[in-house]
C-alpha cells in the first residue's frame, strides 16, 4: 500500500464525509471490553486523576493509554494478576495511536496476504509517527429462542469501523452498521408501545415481527491545546459511575452535538450542546418529511481532590422553540438556570451531584442525586407534593471478591420519584427519539441491581446479573407520574404522591452470560435470560452468537 496516498485520503475524508457517519477517534464506546479493565484499574490505581474522571463515557482514548502506561510502570508498585497484565497489554494494542514513543507493541506473526492483520487488532492498520489509520469489519450474528413465541429470533448486524488520527491533533472515526433484528416478545411490545427501537432512531418494519435500521454515528475531534479538546458529530453519551445514569444515558439513540472538554489541574469541565428529536406518535417517522427538532445543553464539572475522591456537578436543560434556536444556552459557562430565568423560565432544567470514592484499592463507593424540581417548603409540610421531582442512586464496586482474582461485584440501587423528567410541555420532556434520556424505565421506580463478573482466564468472560424493580403503572386515562411522555399538567394527583401509586408492579430480569474471545475483538458468546413481570407469565430466552468489533447491547428493563 502507498501510505502517503492513504494519508491524504484520510485527511480529505475527515472533511468530506457526512457528519452522521463520523465519530471521535479519541474515545471508545460504552460496553467495549476495555470497561472490564477500566473498572478494576481505577480502584487499584485509586489516585490516578485521569481514571478518576471516567464518569464521562465514551472514555477518552488518550487518557486511557496514559493510564495503561502508568499501570505498566514498575515504579507504580501495584500488584496485578496474570489476567490483568494480559488485559493491559491487549488494551494498549487496541489504543496504539496513543502509545508512548518508546513503546513496543506486538505485531502479527503471519499477516493475511501480507497487507491485512499486520497487528492482531486491525484488519488494516497504518501506524506512523504523524499518522494512524485502522479499518475493521463489524459483525454480529445472534440467534435466540424465546419460550413466549415459536419464532426463531435473531440479530443480523454488518458494518465497518474506521479510526484515523493526524499528528495527534485531528482525528475521526466512522462507525456504520446495517441491522435486521427480530427481538424477544417483551422487547417487541416495548417497541410497539413507545414507537422506538431501543438504541436506534429511524426504523422500518421487517418481516412482520422484525425491525430494520441503520446505526451510523460519530464525530471529528480536534485537540486545540494540551488541556482543551473539541468534538463535533453524532454519537451517544453516558455520565455516571454506575450501571445506570440519572444524568444522561447511552441506551437510546445518538444525537448531533458540539462538545468542548477542558482538563486542567485536578478539574475536568465539559460543555455540550445537542440537537434532539421531540416526542412523536406515529408508528415510524416518515422518510420524506422534515422532522421537528428540540435542543439540550449540559455542563458537567468534576474535581478530584483528594485524589481518592471525585466530586461532580451536573446541570442540563431541554428546550424547544418553533422555528428558532435559543442562543442563551450556547454560553459554555455555568449556570444554565440563570439563562433560563432570563428567557422567562419556560424550559425543563435539571441539576445534579455525584461522588465517587476509591477505598483500600479494593472498593469503590459512588452515587448520584438528580433534582428536577425541589421546593423545601413542601418538603417541610411532608405532604409529598407532586412537584418535588428528584432521583437518587447509590452503588458499590468490590474487586477480587473474597480474594478470588478477577471476580468483581457491583451492587446498585436507584429511586426515581413520580413525574421526574416530565414537563408541562411534552416537547421539552427528558426524551429523545421516544426514548428516555436518563433511566430507561423513566420515572416512579425503585430498582436494585447486582452484577457478578469473572474472568477466570485471559480470553474467558463470565457474568451473572440480577435486576429487580418496582414500577408504577397508570390506569387508562390517568396520570400519576409513571410515564414521562405525559404532560405533567395532565396529572391526576397533587399531594401524597408516593412510589408505585396507584399500582406498584414487581419485575425481575436475571441473566447468565459467557463469552470466549477467539481472536482479538471476536467473541463467541451465549446468554440465558429469565424474566418475570407481575401479571405476566415467566419468560426464558436462550441465545448464542458471534460478535466482532462491536460492544454488547442489553435490554434489562
Amino acid at each position: 500500500m502507498n501510505t502517503q496516498i492513504i494519508k491524504r485520503l484520510a485527511v480529505i475524508s475527515i472533511f468530506a464525509l457526512p457528519l452522521p457517519v463520523l465519530a471521535q477517534s479519541s474515545l471508545f464506546q460504552q460496553g467495549a471490553k476495555d470497561y472490564f479493565l477500566l473498572n478494576r484499574l481505577e480502584i487499584k490505581m485509586q489516585r490516578d486523576t485521569a481514571l478518576n474522571f471516567s464518569a464521562l463515557k465514551p472514555y477518552n482514548r488518550k487518557w486511557w493509554a496514559g493510564a495503561l502506561e502508568r499501570a505498566t510502570d514498575s515504579a507504580s508498585g501495584i500488584m496485578f494478576s496474570a489476567v490483568d497484565r494480559y488485559n493491559i497489554q491487549r488494551a494498549r494494542l487496541n489504543n496504539r495511536e496513543w502509545k508512548g514513543r518508546d513503546s513496543v507493541l506486538p505485531v502479527s506473526k503471519k499477516a493475511l496476504f501480507a497487507s491485512f492483520y499486520q497487528d492482531p487488532a486491525n484488519f488494516v492498520g497504518i501506524d506512523e509517527p504523524d499518522f494512524f489509520l485502522s479499518v475493521n469489519p463489524v459483525l454480529q450474528l445472534q440467534v435466540m429462542r424465546d419460550e413466549a413465541t415459536d419464532e426463531m429470533l435473531y440479530t443480523n448486524t454488518r458494518g465497518v469501523v474506521v479510526r484515523s488520527q493526524v499528528s495527534g491533533k485531528l482525528g475521526m472515526q466512522i462507525f456504520v452498521t446495517e441491522n435486521q433484528v427480530k427481538p424477544p416478545l417483551y422487547l417487541r411490545n416495548r417497541i410497539e408501545q413507545f414507537r422506538a427501537v431501543p438504541g436506534a432512531g429511524l426504523y422500518k418494519p421487517f418481516k412482520e415481527t422484525g425491525y430494520d435500521y441503520f446505526d451510523a454515528r460519530g464525530s471529528v475531534f480536534f485537540n486545540a491545546a494540551k488541556s482543551l479538546d473539541f468534538q463535533f458529530g453524532y454519537d451517544k453519551m453516558f455520565i455516571g459511575n454506575g450501571y445506570r445514569s440519572l444524568f444522561w444515558s447511552d441506551h437510546g439513540n445518538s444525537h448531533l452535538y458540539l462538545n468542548a472538554n477542558l482538563r486542567i489541574w485536578k478539574l475536568n469541565y465539559m460543555s455540550r450542546i445537542m440537537e434532539l428529536q421531540p416526542q412523536y406518535t406515529r408508528r415510524t417517522l416518515g422518510f420524506d418529511t422534515l422532522h421537528s427538532k428540540k435542543y439540550a445543553s449540559v455542563h458537567y464539572l468534576s474535581i478530584n481532590v483528594p485524589k481518592w475522591l471525585t466530586l461532580g456537578f451536573f446541570e442540563g436543560i431541554v428546550f424547544g422553540r418553533p422555528n428558532r434556536f435559543e442562543f442563551h444556552y450556547l454560553n459554555p459557562v455555568m449556570f444554565l438556570r440563570v439563562s433560563e430565568l432570563q428567557v422567562g423560565s419556560p424550559d425543563n432544567a435539571f441539576i445534579g451531584f455525584d461522588a465517587k470514592a476509591n477505598l483500600g484499592k479494593r472498593v469503590q463507593l459512588y452515587g448520584q442525586v438528580m433534582l428536577d424540581e425541589f421546593f423545601t417548603t413542601y418538603i417541610r409540610q411532608k405532604d409529598n407534593w407532586w412537584g418535588n421531582k428528584w432521583a437518587l442512586q447509590g452503588g458499590l464496586k468490590y474487586i477480587d471478591v473474597l480474594g478470588i482474582k478477577n471476580m468483581d461485584l457491583q451492587l446498585e440501587t436507584t429511586w426515581i420519584r413520580p413525574f421526574t423528567y416530565s414537563h408541562t410541555d411534552t416537547f421539552a420532556n427528558y426524551t429523545h427519539y421516544n426514548q428516555p434520556i436518563a433511566h430507561p424505565s423513566g420515572s416512579n421506580i425503585r430498582e436494585g441491581i447486582a452484577i457478578l463478573t469473572c474472568q477466570p482466564a485471559a480470553r474467558w468472560y463470565l457474568q451473572a446479573k440480577g435486576v429487580f424493580w418496582l414500577a408504577g403503572a397508570d390506569p387508562i386515562g390517568k396520570n400519576y407520574g409513571n410515564n414521562i411522555f405525559k404532560a405533567s399538567d395532565t396529572r391526576s394527583i397533587e399531594e401524597r404522591v408516593y412510589y408505585g401509586v396507584p399500582d406498584s408492579r414487581k419485575n425481575l430480569h436475571t441473566s447468565l452470560w459467557a463469552a470466549y474471545e477467539w481472536k482479538e475483538n471476536l467473541f463467541l458468546e451465549g446468554t440465558v435470560t429469565y424474566r418475570k413481570m407481575e401479571g405476566m407469565p415467566r419468560n426464558v430466552q436462550v441465545s448464542a452468537g458471534l460478535r466482532w468489533n462491536i460492544h454488547r447491547q442489553e435490554h434489562d428493563y
